[in-house]
């Protein structure tokens, strides 16, 4: 079969693959319909992900039909049979473990198969992803003509045929992410809630904080194509490169700071001549002196209002430097991180979809054949074409 693979830092091809077999009795296999370019996919792109091995299949965000599926989902007469129309969530969950069972789908202690890595890493293991390192169980991605998906009892979603694969495919990562970012926050009704970076994340982030019912949402970036969509969406936009973040908050807080902000941005916070510490970032990133460059998390905490609340969907991978660790803690602020646990909210999340409460198609500006997938990952990091979401078609 097809399928993109990482060669190395800035290498995506298109490649011929050994077709994915069934290798548990719990496994599936699904054709892939449509898959997606993520924004953290470009952390691996751009060689800040650490794990990746040259031929990689990259990809977390797929859906397509069943087309096999292992001897325990054929005997149990199972959750999914050949010829379902599923979303696959990005995180591989057993449904089994007690963090599963708690609901923490995401931190899954029995799915990621390089364990004793990740508890070197991180202390304790995470879940498996789908196409995100071996740090995460070198599992085969979604950018492919086939997927195979284990524990495809557990968090697979069907959909029926009514909703095109546009209006259902982003269930199984940003949809979700955009929700669990503003669930986090606790919003009340007299909040304002500031979302750092307006991709496809921030975009749900934004629709999810004003159907939990935010007073006002400021979205925070410098393309203005983003920002427009951000500003039909309901936000208030904010170009930092044209106008002080932190000025602008203040005013439209009457000086108190926002009581919410989500940081949608993650490793790879923009460098921009106006912000110092990001320059001196980027200059240790290169040296190896520091991984993440974490201005946007500076300047939230620097921002919020105290006892307020940080919530952090974009991804980080290492280590960062200067955090201000005085701010945070003598102003009482509370974070709350984490990749997302789907199946916590995709059932709730697809009846608001077939409901018309999400918009999940506009973002999508680039739709192309998996052929082309390599080059769109320049493209999409970029912002080239005013690209905002690629959906690529196997």
């Amino acid at each position: 079969m097809k399928a993109l693979c990482w060669h190395g830092k800035k290498d995506v091809r298109y490649d011929d693959v050994p077709d994915p077999k069934i290798e548990d009795p719990r496994d599936a296999i699904v054709k892939v319909s449509s898959c997606a370019i993520c924004g953290s996919d470009l952390h691996l792109f751009d060689g800040f992900i650490p794990t990746m091995k040259k031929g990689d299949i990259l990809g977390h965000e797929f859906m397509g039909e069943v087309v096999e599926v292992g001897s325990q989902l054929k005997s149990s007469g199972g959750k999914l049979k050949v010829g379902d129309r599923v979303v696959v969530p990005f995180t591989i969950c057993c449904g089994e473990c007690p963090q599963c069972l708690r609901g923490n789908w995401s931190v899954c202690e029995r799915s990621n198969r390089n364990k004793e890595m990740a508890d070197k890493a991180f202390g304790h293991a995470t879940a498996g992803l789908f196409g995100y390192s071996h740090l995460t169980g070198g599992y085969a991605g979604g950018d492919a003509e086939y997927v195979r998906v284990p524990y495809a009892d557990v968090a697979p979603l069907k959909v029926d045929g009514s909703l095109s694969d546009e209006q259902v495919l982003f269930l199984g990562d940003i949809l979700p992410t955009g929700w669990q970012a503003a669930v986090q926050c606790d919003i009340a009704a007299d909040d304002t809630v500031a979302i750092w970076g307006a991709g496809p994340v921030g975009l749900f982030a934004i629709q999810s904080a004003r159907l939990l019912g935010a007073k006002q949402v400021v979205a925070i970036d410098c393309v203005p194509e983003r920002l427009a969509l951000a500003k039909s969406l309901g936000a208030i936009p904010i170009h930092f490169e044209e106008e002080s973040v932190i000025d602008r908050l203040q005013a439209l807080t009457h000086g108190k700071g926002p009581e919410k902000c989500i940081d949608a941005v993650g490793l790879e916070a923009h460098v921009s001549l106006k912000h110092a510490d990001s320059l001196l970032d980027r200059a240790k990133q290169a040296v190896m002196l520091e991984s993440d460059r974490p201005h946007v998390l500076r300047e939230m905490i620097y921002v919020c209002r105290p006892a307020g609340t940080i919530s952090v969907p974009g991804v980080y991978g290492g280590l960062v430097d200067k955090f201000p660790i005085g701010p945070f803690m003598q102003k009482g602020l509370t974070m709350r991180t984490g990749q997302t646990h789907v199946p916590r909210w995709t059932e709730a999340l697809l009846r608001m979809v077939q409901e018309g409460k999400f918009d999940t198609t506009s973002l999508i500006t680039h739709t192309v054949s998996l052929k082309e997938g390599p080059a769109m990952f320049e493209t999409f990091r970029d912002k080239k074409e005013g690209c905002i979401k690629v959906v690529m078609k196997p």
